[in-house]
Protein backbone atom coordinates (compact mmCIF):
# COMPACT_ATOMS: atom_id res chain seq x y z
CA UNK A 1 0.00 0.00 0.00
CA UNK A 2 1.32 3.18 -0.96
CA UNK A 3 0.61 5.84 1.63
CA UNK A 4 -0.83 9.12 0.93
CA UNK A 5 -0.99 11.05 4.06
CA UNK A 6 -1.43 14.10 4.66
CA UNK A 7 -4.33 14.33 2.39
CA UNK A 8 -6.90 11.22 1.64
CA UNK A 9 -8.13 10.52 -1.53
CA UNK A 10 -11.67 11.28 -2.49
CA UNK A 11 -14.25 8.88 -4.21
CA UNK A 12 -17.42 10.17 -5.53
CA UNK A 13 -19.83 7.20 -5.19
CA UNK A 14 -21.69 7.67 -8.42
CA UNK A 15 -25.39 6.36 -9.48
CA UNK A 16 -27.07 5.10 -6.15
CA UNK A 17 -28.96 2.95 -7.47
CA UNK A 18 -26.23 0.90 -9.08
CA UNK A 19 -23.61 -0.89 -7.25
CA UNK A 20 -21.38 2.41 -6.81
CA UNK A 21 -22.26 2.76 -3.35
CA UNK A 22 -20.98 -0.89 -2.26
CA UNK A 23 -18.04 -0.46 -4.32
CA UNK A 24 -17.33 1.98 -1.53
CA UNK A 25 -18.49 -0.12 0.97
CA UNK A 26 -16.04 -2.82 -0.14
CA UNK A 27 -12.88 -0.56 0.45
CA UNK A 28 -14.52 -0.14 4.36
CA UNK A 29 -12.96 -3.85 4.79
CA UNK A 30 -9.22 -3.13 3.27
CA UNK A 31 -6.62 -1.05 4.30
CA UNK A 32 -7.47 1.87 2.19
CA UNK A 33 -10.97 2.82 4.31
CA UNK A 34 -8.69 5.94 6.70
CA UNK A 35 -7.38 6.48 3.23
CA UNK A 36 -10.39 8.15 1.37
CA UNK A 37 -13.09 10.04 2.03
CA UNK A 38 -16.55 9.53 0.36
CA UNK A 39 -18.67 11.77 -0.96
CA UNK A 40 -22.38 10.01 -1.05
CA UNK A 41 -25.71 10.87 0.82
CA UNK A 42 -24.81 9.57 4.31
CA UNK A 43 -28.51 7.68 4.49
CA UNK A 44 -28.16 6.18 1.17
CA UNK A 45 -24.46 4.43 2.28
CA UNK A 46 -25.68 3.74 5.34
CA UNK A 47 -29.06 1.40 3.90
CA UNK A 48 -26.95 -0.35 1.42
CA UNK A 49 -24.10 -1.47 3.94
CA UNK A 50 -27.12 -3.00 6.46
CA UNK A 51 -28.69 -4.11 3.37
CA UNK A 52 -25.35 -6.14 2.84
CA UNK A 53 -24.40 -6.77 6.43
CA UNK A 54 -21.41 -4.59 6.17
CA UNK A 55 -19.54 -2.08 8.68
CA UNK A 56 -19.06 0.99 7.26
CA UNK A 57 -16.06 2.19 8.42
CA UNK A 58 -15.75 5.04 5.72
CA UNK A 59 -15.69 9.08 6.36
CA UNK A 60 -18.41 10.38 4.17
CA UNK A 61 -18.97 13.90 3.16
CA UNK A 62 -22.88 14.19 2.91
CA UNK A 63 -24.46 14.78 -0.25
CA UNK A 64 -28.22 14.93 0.15
CA UNK A 65 -30.21 12.67 -2.40
CA UNK A 66 -33.33 14.60 -3.91
CA UNK A 67 -35.43 11.62 -3.79
CA UNK A 68 -34.48 8.25 -1.60
CA UNK A 69 -32.74 5.56 -4.34
CA UNK A 70 -34.03 2.44 -5.25
CA UNK A 71 -31.25 -0.53 -6.08
CA UNK A 72 -31.91 -0.78 -9.71
CA UNK A 73 -34.66 2.53 -10.53
CA UNK A 74 -32.58 5.63 -10.89
CA UNK A 75 -34.39 8.69 -10.43
CA UNK A 76 -33.66 11.85 -12.90
CA UNK A 77 -35.16 13.59 -9.51
CA UNK A 78 -31.04 12.68 -7.90
CA UNK A 79 -28.87 14.22 -11.08
CA UNK A 80 -28.00 17.37 -10.00
CA UNK A 81 -27.46 16.23 -6.36
CA UNK A 82 -24.89 13.92 -8.26
CA UNK A 83 -22.96 16.36 -10.41
CA UNK A 84 -22.94 18.74 -7.16
CA UNK A 85 -20.96 16.14 -5.49
CA UNK A 86 -18.40 15.43 -8.27
CA UNK A 87 -17.88 19.47 -8.49
CA UNK A 88 -17.22 19.48 -5.17
CA UNK A 89 -14.33 16.67 -5.42
CA UNK A 90 -13.15 18.45 -8.04
CA UNK A 91 -13.15 21.92 -6.32
CA UNK A 92 -11.45 19.78 -3.18
CA UNK A 93 -7.95 18.15 -5.64
CA UNK A 94 -7.84 21.70 -7.01
CA UNK A 95 -7.83 23.14 -3.80
CA UNK A 96 -5.39 20.59 -2.35
CA UNK A 97 -7.63 19.07 0.58
CA UNK A 98 -7.79 15.61 -1.60
CA UNK A 99 -4.98 14.31 -3.22
CA UNK A 100 -6.54 12.55 -6.19
CA UNK A 101 -10.44 11.37 -7.08
CA UNK A 102 -11.70 8.28 -8.04
CA UNK A 103 -14.70 7.95 -9.55
CA UNK A 104 -18.01 5.33 -9.63
CA UNK A 105 -20.41 4.60 -12.34
CA UNK A 106 -22.84 7.22 -13.23
CA UNK A 107 -25.81 6.93 -15.19
CA UNK A 108 -25.68 8.65 -18.59
CA UNK A 109 -28.84 8.22 -19.67
CA UNK A 110 -30.80 9.66 -15.91
CA UNK A 111 -28.41 12.66 -16.02
CA UNK A 112 -29.53 13.49 -19.70
CA UNK A 113 -33.69 12.30 -19.11
CA UNK A 114 -33.31 15.40 -16.08
CA UNK A 115 -32.87 17.74 -19.09
CA UNK A 116 -29.04 18.19 -18.25
CA UNK A 117 -26.34 17.76 -21.11
CA UNK A 118 -24.08 15.13 -19.81
CA UNK A 119 -21.65 12.91 -22.33
CA UNK A 120 -19.34 11.09 -19.72
CA UNK A 121 -17.30 11.83 -17.04
CA UNK A 122 -14.44 12.93 -18.61
CA UNK A 123 -15.93 15.56 -20.49
CA UNK A 124 -17.84 17.14 -17.61
CA UNK A 125 -14.26 17.17 -15.64
CA UNK A 126 -12.41 18.72 -18.56
CA UNK A 127 -15.21 21.47 -18.69
CA UNK A 128 -15.02 22.03 -14.69
CA UNK A 129 -11.21 22.38 -15.21
CA UNK A 130 -10.79 24.37 -18.50
CA UNK A 131 -9.03 21.34 -19.99
CA UNK A 132 -8.67 21.76 -23.89
CA UNK A 133 -8.21 18.07 -24.22
CA UNK A 134 -9.04 15.44 -21.89
CA UNK A 135 -7.46 12.19 -22.69
CA UNK A 136 -9.40 8.60 -21.81
CA UNK A 137 -6.62 6.26 -20.95
CA UNK A 138 -7.64 2.53 -19.53
CA UNK A 139 -4.77 0.78 -18.03
CA UNK A 140 -4.70 -3.11 -17.59
CA UNK A 141 -0.90 -3.89 -15.21
CA UNK A 142 1.59 -2.76 -17.63
CA UNK A 143 -1.19 -2.14 -20.75
CA UNK A 144 -2.50 1.22 -21.38
CA UNK A 145 -4.09 1.85 -24.12
CA UNK A 146 -5.23 5.50 -25.02
CA UNK A 147 -8.16 6.84 -26.92
CA UNK A 148 -8.37 9.68 -29.58
CA UNK A 149 -11.69 9.88 -29.99
CA UNK A 150 -14.10 8.60 -27.06
CA UNK A 151 -18.05 8.50 -27.22
CA UNK A 152 -18.36 9.46 -30.52
CA UNK A 153 -20.92 7.43 -33.26
CA UNK A 154 -18.52 5.55 -35.28
CA UNK A 155 -19.46 7.73 -38.69
CA UNK A 156 -18.71 10.07 -37.21
CA UNK A 157 -14.61 9.47 -36.27
CA UNK A 158 -13.19 9.96 -39.53
CA UNK A 159 -13.71 14.00 -39.42
CA UNK A 160 -13.36 14.23 -36.18
CA UNK A 161 -9.57 12.61 -36.39
CA UNK A 162 -7.72 15.76 -37.35
CA UNK A 163 -3.15 16.35 -37.35
CA UNK A 164 -4.24 19.02 -34.67
CA UNK A 165 -6.66 17.08 -32.80
CA UNK A 166 -4.08 14.01 -32.68
CA UNK A 167 -1.08 16.46 -31.90
CA UNK A 168 -3.08 17.78 -28.55
CA UNK A 169 -4.01 13.82 -27.86
CA UNK A 170 -0.43 12.38 -28.54
CA UNK A 171 1.24 15.60 -26.35
CA UNK A 172 -1.09 15.01 -23.61
CA UNK A 173 0.03 11.18 -23.50
CA UNK A 174 3.36 11.95 -23.40
CA UNK A 175 3.49 14.50 -20.99
CA UNK A 176 1.43 13.08 -18.46
CA UNK A 177 3.30 9.28 -19.14
CA UNK A 178 6.10 10.77 -17.64
CA UNK A 179 4.60 12.87 -15.14
CA UNK A 180 2.03 10.71 -13.70
CA UNK A 181 3.34 7.10 -14.36
CA UNK A 182 7.17 8.27 -13.98
CA UNK A 183 8.16 7.11 -17.21
CA UNK A 184 11.19 9.57 -18.29
CA UNK A 185 11.19 8.97 -22.24
CA UNK A 186 7.66 6.96 -23.38
CA UNK A 187 7.26 4.86 -26.18
CA UNK A 188 4.22 5.15 -28.18
CA UNK A 189 2.22 3.02 -30.43
CA UNK A 190 -0.06 4.31 -32.91
CA UNK A 191 -2.94 2.75 -33.94
CA UNK A 192 -4.34 3.13 -37.96
CA UNK A 193 -7.83 4.19 -38.33
CA UNK A 194 -8.52 1.83 -41.33
CA UNK A 195 -7.83 -2.21 -41.96
CA UNK A 196 -4.29 -2.36 -42.64
CA UNK A 197 -3.62 0.99 -42.07
CA UNK A 198 -5.54 2.26 -45.21
CA UNK A 199 -3.79 -0.68 -47.25
CA UNK A 200 -1.29 2.00 -48.96
CA UNK A 201 -4.70 4.04 -49.81
CA UNK A 202 -6.88 1.00 -50.78
CA UNK A 203 -8.91 1.23 -47.92
CA UNK A 204 -9.05 4.81 -46.64
CA UNK A 205 -6.30 7.68 -47.23
CA UNK A 206 -6.44 8.74 -43.33
CA UNK A 207 -3.79 6.80 -42.40
CA UNK A 208 -1.38 8.41 -45.06
CA UNK A 209 -2.53 11.83 -44.54
CA UNK A 210 -3.23 12.42 -41.35
CA UNK A 211 -2.15 10.45 -38.96
CA UNK A 212 1.81 9.14 -40.49
CA UNK A 213 2.50 13.01 -40.69
CA UNK A 214 1.57 13.72 -36.92
CA UNK A 215 3.82 10.23 -36.25
CA UNK A 216 6.50 11.24 -38.35
CA UNK A 217 6.88 14.98 -36.79
CA UNK A 218 7.06 13.34 -33.53
CA UNK A 219 9.53 11.10 -34.51
CA UNK A 220 11.47 14.30 -35.95
CA UNK A 221 11.29 15.82 -32.39
CA UNK A 222 12.40 12.55 -30.94
CA UNK A 223 9.97 11.14 -29.40
CA UNK A 224 9.55 7.42 -29.87
CA UNK A 225 6.51 7.08 -31.62
CA UNK A 226 5.51 4.88 -34.07
CA UNK A 227 2.87 4.07 -36.46
CA UNK A 228 0.42 4.41 -38.00
CA UNK A 229 0.54 0.49 -36.89
CA UNK A 230 -2.99 -1.80 -38.41
CA UNK A 231 -4.90 -2.26 -34.52
CA UNK A 232 -4.41 -6.09 -35.04
CA UNK A 233 -0.76 -6.15 -34.83
CA UNK A 234 -0.30 -3.09 -32.35
CA UNK A 235 -1.25 -5.07 -29.61
CA UNK A 236 0.42 -8.02 -30.55
CA UNK A 237 4.28 -9.06 -29.18
CA UNK A 238 5.65 -8.47 -32.98
CA UNK A 239 4.83 -4.68 -32.68
CA UNK A 240 7.49 -4.54 -30.04
CA UNK A 241 7.15 -3.05 -26.64
CA UNK A 242 4.93 0.32 -25.78
CA UNK A 243 4.26 1.94 -22.78
CA UNK A 244 1.17 3.29 -24.39
CA UNK A 245 -0.94 2.65 -27.47
CA UNK A 246 -2.77 5.06 -28.79
CA UNK A 247 -6.67 4.16 -30.48
CA UNK A 248 -8.30 5.68 -33.01
CA UNK A 249 -11.34 4.89 -31.80
CA UNK A 250 -13.61 3.76 -28.29
CA UNK A 251 -13.99 0.21 -29.60
CA UNK A 252 -10.49 -0.46 -31.34
CA UNK A 253 -9.08 -0.20 -27.92
CA UNK A 254 -11.13 -1.17 -25.12
CA UNK A 255 -11.92 -4.48 -26.08
CA UNK A 256 -8.24 -5.72 -25.99
CA UNK A 257 -7.58 -4.28 -22.67
CA UNK A 258 -10.71 -5.49 -21.44
CA UNK A 259 -10.08 -8.94 -22.12
CA UNK A 260 -6.53 -8.41 -20.76
CA UNK A 261 -7.47 -6.72 -17.64
CA UNK A 262 -11.68 -6.35 -16.81
CA UNK A 263 -12.73 -6.29 -13.75
CA UNK A 264 -8.78 -5.12 -12.45
CA UNK A 265 -8.63 -2.38 -15.72
CA UNK A 266 -8.57 1.36 -14.41
CA UNK A 267 -10.19 4.64 -16.41
CA UNK A 268 -7.69 7.65 -15.77
CA UNK A 269 -7.85 10.98 -17.63
CA UNK A 270 -5.23 12.26 -18.29
CA UNK A 271 -4.67 16.12 -19.33
CA UNK A 272 -6.29 17.21 -15.86
CA UNK A 273 -4.78 19.46 -13.43
CA UNK A 274 -5.61 16.88 -10.83
CA UNK A 275 -5.31 13.14 -10.90
CA UNK A 276 -8.48 11.06 -11.51
CA UNK A 277 -9.18 7.28 -12.01
CA UNK A 278 -12.22 5.38 -12.49
CA UNK A 279 -13.65 1.68 -12.73
CA UNK A 280 -13.75 -0.11 -16.18
CA UNK A 281 -17.54 -1.06 -15.75
CA UNK A 282 -21.29 0.70 -15.51
CA UNK A 283 -23.56 1.54 -13.07
CA UNK A 284 -24.69 -2.46 -13.56
CA UNK A 285 -28.14 -1.48 -12.24
CA UNK A 286 -29.60 -5.20 -12.27
CA UNK A 287 -27.16 -6.49 -9.25
CA UNK A 288 -27.21 -3.72 -6.99
CA UNK A 289 -27.96 -4.39 -3.73
CA UNK A 290 -27.12 -8.14 -4.66
CA UNK A 291 -23.80 -8.68 -3.12
CA UNK A 292 -22.72 -9.46 -6.28
CA UNK A 293 -20.45 -6.62 -7.50
CA UNK A 294 -17.22 -6.87 -7.78
CA UNK A 295 -14.97 -4.64 -6.16
CA UNK A 296 -11.68 -5.31 -8.38
CA UNK A 297 -11.62 -2.39 -10.56
CA UNK A 298 -12.26 0.47 -8.03
CA UNK A 299 -10.17 -1.13 -5.77
CA UNK A 300 -7.44 -1.46 -8.70
CA UNK A 301 -8.28 2.46 -9.02
CA UNK A 302 -7.70 3.61 -5.79
CA UNK A 303 -4.39 1.74 -5.47
CA UNK A 304 -3.44 3.87 -9.18
CA UNK A 305 -4.56 6.91 -8.00
CA UNK A 306 -2.43 7.04 -4.91
CA UNK A 307 0.62 5.72 -7.17
CA UNK A 308 -0.17 8.93 -9.54
CA UNK A 309 -0.56 10.83 -6.51
CA UNK A 310 2.95 10.33 -5.44
CA UNK A 311 4.82 10.69 -8.11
Amino acid sequence: MISINPKPLVITAGEPAGIGPELCLALAQTEWSDQVVVIADSECLESRARMLGIENRLEILHQPLATPSICGTPDPANAESLLTGLTRAVEGCTDGEFSGLITAPLQKSTINDAGIAFSGHTEFLAELTSTPTPVMLLVAQELRVALASTHLPLRQVADYLTQERLRNVLSVLHADLQARFDIADPEIIVCGLNPHAGEGGHLGTEDAEIIEPVVTEYQERGLKVRGPLPADTAFTPAAGHADAILAMYHDQGLPVLKFAGFGNAVNVTLGLPIVRTSVDHGTALDIAGTGKADPGSMIAAVELAARMAAV
